[in-house]
């Protein structure tokens, strides 16, 4: 098991001291896609996993998700939080074991979704189904004085919903000063690096753990992909997640480096439980 470089009450001590450092960006990476958020007085948590949900539900299946990374922090421990997203409905990116104590603890927690699975997420969560801020292709919302616009991804097509409205999305985060493109899960898809480069991200969160037929689950950008994402959509520095969660279902970071050095795209690696500050 990989242990984080922080977690539980070293985390949440990590937290509390970057919360008191101005006007800086702050960032953890919490395994799989899950990140937090911090900037000035807010905090953000992009598609958390914080349970063994997926573990127990698959333990005596012939895909058993047997967890490589130690969890960072019980969701019950983040009672700070302002905004949530969910990216589709997979469940390390909708998970109601990680959700349902999240918003317990956070009784005024907003949260992101893709307008297309509304009624997917009420019935997960068990919640209103006008509570969570719905998005489509290309619209905005500004929730606790940070901005989200969305962005399609293809996990692995661009799926879209009776209406036409896409099932599977990225947000762009405008925090602050900063800029940040989580795309949730997505490969390649022609015009992508143009739809992202007009924002200028500060920083990409983008998945690396690829798309092999022989895994049975739908599949993501590799190593090489997301650098080159990166580069062609014009982000200052990018950050690779999805891997190291599932022994099915994780790549090396080693093609990634390679690549983003190629590129000469800046790049950095993070240990689950590591912050990332920009100034």
């Amino acid at each position: 098991m990989i242990e984080p470089l922080l977690k539980d009450e070293s985390f949440l001590g990590d937290v509390r001291a970057a919360r008191a450092e101005g006007d800086a960006l702050h960032l953890w990476w919490l395994g799989q896609s899950g990140f937090l958020v911090h900037h000035a007085d807010t905090c953000v948590l992009l598609d958390p996993y914080l349970s063994d949900s997926l573990t127990k539900k698959y333990a005596a299946t012939d895909k058993p998700h047997v967890r490589m990374t130690a969890r960072v922090i019980a969701p019950e421990k983040l009672d700070f939080i302002d905004v949530v997203t969910s990216s589709h409905n997979h469940t390390d990116h909708l998970d109601a074991e990680t959700l349902l104590p999240l918003r317990a603890a956070n009784p005024a927690l907003r949260m992101i979704i893709p307008d297309a699975n509304r009624a997917f997420v009420a019935e997960r969560l068990g919640c209103d189904p006008a509570w969570p801020v719905g998005l489509d292709d290309g619209q905005s919302a500004t929730v606790s004085d940070v901005r989200f616009t969305a962005i399609p991804s293809a996990h692995e097509t661009v799926e879209r919903d009776e209406a036409g409205r896409c099932r599977f999305l990225g947000y762009i985060v405008r925090i602050g000063r900063w800029t940040i493109y989580h795309s949730g899960d997505t490969v390649l898809y022609d015009g992508m690096a143009e739809r992202i480069r007009p924002f200028a991200p500060d920083l990409a969160l983008l998945p690396i753990n690829g798309a092999k037929p022989e895994r049975r689950v739908a599949g993501n950008l590799d190593g090489r992909e997301a650098a080159r994402l990166a580069h062609d959509g014009a982000v200052k520095l990018v950050v690779p997640c999805h891997y190291e969660m599932f022994e099915f279902n994780t790549a090396s970071p080693d093609e990634f480096v390679a690549e983003a050095k190629r590129l000469n795209q800046p790049y950095r690696l993070l240990r689950a439980g590591e912050r990332l500050t920009l100034h």
